[in-house]
């Protein structure tokens, strides 16, 4: 049970460092020797836990996709009962994240869509399993709105969330260039104040 424990505990740093490094980074820019070193585990190891650094890479987007969804949860709870109002909340809550951050390193997803698509099957198929998986649990919450009259009906909840989406990873890129949040927060502003509502 211990080794079992151990070999959990391992791999869970190893992602986390993965992450951070990664989000930092960049992929292309982070060797498995600066992992392994930051974890305190030997290189040759790595390759227990992961097959290669790709199959690493799909790991750490299915990370960040689980704890983003367990913060996405967390703050749902602890936000407004309207729908809206609690999409809005969480983006506010993540801008605030953004705000505390030294580095602003952007979105994992975002970062690893521009880098990792074209030369990553692997990759690009995990990234697409994490947005679409975001993208149902958004749509959802705006056919809620829809359905209370607070969000637009002349254009599917589909349709919304992933304009939504769009914008907002743009506006994280820019986010990166003039390291201000300002960007991101422009960017909810304008949805949830205009572009969501009903016209």
């Amino acid at each position: 049970m211990d080794k079992i424990h151990t070999i959990n505990d391992t791999r869970a740093t190893l992602l986390e460092i993965g992450l951070q490094l990664f989000a930092e980074q960049g992929y292309n820019g982070t060797g498995i020797k600066e992992i392994v070193d930051a974890a305190g585990v030997p290189k040759g190891s790595f390759y227990n836990y992961f097959k290669s650094k790709e199959d690493f890479g799909g790991e750490v987007i299915s990370h960040y996709a689980d704890g983003f969804a367990e913060k996405w949860s967390m703050y749902f709870a602890e936000g407004p009962e309207q729908p809206l109002a609690a999409l809005r909340y969480t983006y506010e809550r993540i801008i605030s994240y953004h705000e505390q951050c030294e580095v602003k390193a952007g979105c994992l997803l975002g970062n690893f869509a521009a880098e990792m698509s074209e030369s990553s099957e692997l990759c690009r198929v995990t990234l697409q399993e994490v947005v679409s998986g975001w993208r149902k649990r958004f749509v959802s919450y705006l056919r809620r709105a829809q359905a209370d009259g607070s969000v637009r009906t002349d254009l599917s909840a589909e349709q919304l969330a992933d304009f939504f989406w769009n914008a907002w990873e743009g506006a994280l890129l820019r986010m990166k260039i003039e390291r201000s949040t300002a960007p991101v927060r422009a960017c909810v502003n304008l949805m949830f104040d205009h572009f969501f509502l009903p016209q």
